[in-house]
């Protein structure tokens, strides 16, 4: 058996298919899932990759040995996995690898009701007993069936979000040949919507562009096709559709965390007072947003168990993430970028105005969004840039999640943090204006990237 401590990250297993992450490791894992959730019965969905069927089936095999049934959904986002979890009330698995490159595949487990299995909250176990060999089950072995799950989802997200009176709208969607082609005709079925469709072939070897719209590069052909067709807003989702970028009606791309406070607005009319999780990379605009609104602002580390985790202990009725993954309590405190969609096609289609201006108020400070580095050490990186900054005067530095170092008085601050899934130091740095930003962001880079 491979080194397990490569593929079992924070929030998921993730590893290249097959050297690190084959059919076999499935089977074990599935097997000790069922043992360490004590499920008797799971649902599974997966991702368009090739891998992903032999994986999805040696999982089943893995689960039904230890006696647990197992519902497969078939092909499906990750949030409509939460979905048949939550409504289901069974743990679950999706078989993805969310953006990474055509090589990688992994699984992301939730307890029933879509509750998080991240390091701290069975995934550790997990990984225990695969390395020790799971225990044989002497009982009869579980049944596998299939059931459509997609038209249920569908339905489902359209009760969270009242879109009954929005103007028609035209909106290009790239699914980037992932999981978004294969939900979004179900979730925009009956809207007013004319939607122009980028990439919505299942394809897992990705051909046009790579299905992470994080990176700016991916989004240039949504950015040339609202503008060439005169669209209201452009949506981009990654690779298992449970994130979801906006390009507004300009072409231009819409920060993540003026979504967040967006989305917050919307939830805090419906539920005044409400908490309202962000982790700690999103925009300053954040907090104070949801402050002037009413709300609680808490602060949180990167990934998504550990958002959930936060939402449930403080009943957080929304959380955003600066990655563009957006957390409901409604949806069981499970993310779905799909639902994020909804919540701006409503706001966009409920007044006149365009997508820029609407965004307007949210968008306080110029950021650097996320720019990634390759390094040898990525620890002894990251002291470098912590040793710099130590000392000056006005800098405060916290570690909650890899380092963040600002100055109030000067209005800036940046995130330096290892990616938990490759071998990356991300940075995000925000200022009161561009010149500032853009100088601490060169001198971080500076730092990182220095031979």
């Amino acid at each position: 058996m491979g080194d397990l401590g490569k593929i079992f990250k924070a929030y998921d297993i993730r590893g290249v298919v097959p050297d690190e992450l084959d059919p076999g490791m499935a089977e074990a894992v599935g097997a000790a899932f069922v043992r360490v959730t004590g499920a008797s019965a799971v649902v599974t969905a997966h991702d368009m990759r090739e891998s992903s069927v032999p994986l999805a089936e040696a999982f089943a095999r893995g689960a039904t040995s230890q006696g647990a049934d197992v519902i497969e959904a078939g092909l499906g986002s990750t949030d409509m996995l939460y979905y048949a979890s939550g409504s289901l009330d069974m743990p679950g698995a999706m078989f993805t690898a969310s953006h990474n490159p055509a090589k990688y595949n992994g699984l992301k487990l939730c307890r029933a009701g879509a509750r998080p299995v991240g390091r701290d909250t069975g995934l550790t176990e997990i990984r225990e007993m695969v390395e020790k060999g799971v225990p044989a089950y002497d009982g009869e072995p579980g049944k596998v069936s299939r059931r459509d799950v997609l038209k249920g989802y569908a339905e489902h997200l359209k009760t969270l979000v009242d879109l009954s009176s929005i103007r028609p709208l035209k909106v290009v969607v790239d699914a980037g040949n992932g999981m978004g082609g294969h939900t979004v005709p179900s979730v925009f079925a009956g809207l007013p919507i004319d939607l122009v469709p980028l990439y919505f072939e299942l394809d897992g070897t990705f051909p046009n562009h790579e299905a992470n719209p994080i990176e700016p590069e991916n989004l240039r052909d949504l950015q040339a096709k609202v503008r060439e067709t005169g669209a209201d807003i452009g949506l981009a989702f990654d690779g298992d559709a449970d994130r979801c970028f906006v390009v507004d009606e300009r072409g231009e791309i819409v920060s993540p965390s003026a979504i967040t406070a967006l989305v917050a607005t919307r939830e805090l009319a419906k539920h005044p007072g409400s908490s309202i999780v962000h982790n700690l990379i999103t925009s300053k605009a954040v907090p104070e947003i949801v402050s002037e609104h009413g709300g609680t602002p808490v602060r949180t580390r990167v990934g998504h168990s550990f958002i959930k985790q936060t939402m449930a202990e403080t009943g957080a009725v929304f959380g955003g993430e600066h990655s563009a993954h957006f957390y409901f309590r409604d949806f069981w405190f499970a993310d779905s970028g799909m639902l994020a969609a909804l919540h701006v096609l409503a706001a966009l289609g409920e007044q006149d105005g365009p997508l820029s201006e609407l965004l307007g108020e949210f968008t306080r400070y110029a950021a650097s969004g996320e720019i990634n580095s390759e390094v040898a050490d990525q620890d002894a990186a990251a002291a470098k840039v912590k040793d710099a900054f130590a000392g000056r005067p006005g800098v405060r530095i916290d570690e909650l999640d890899g380092l963040t170092v600002g100055d109030e008085s000067a209005g800036w601050w940046f995130n330096l943090r290892p990616s938990n899934t490759e071998p990356l130091l991300r940075l995000n740095a925000e200022a009161g204006d561009e010149a500032t930003m853009a100088a601490i962001r060169a001198e971080v880079l500076a730092l990182v990237r220095e031979k």
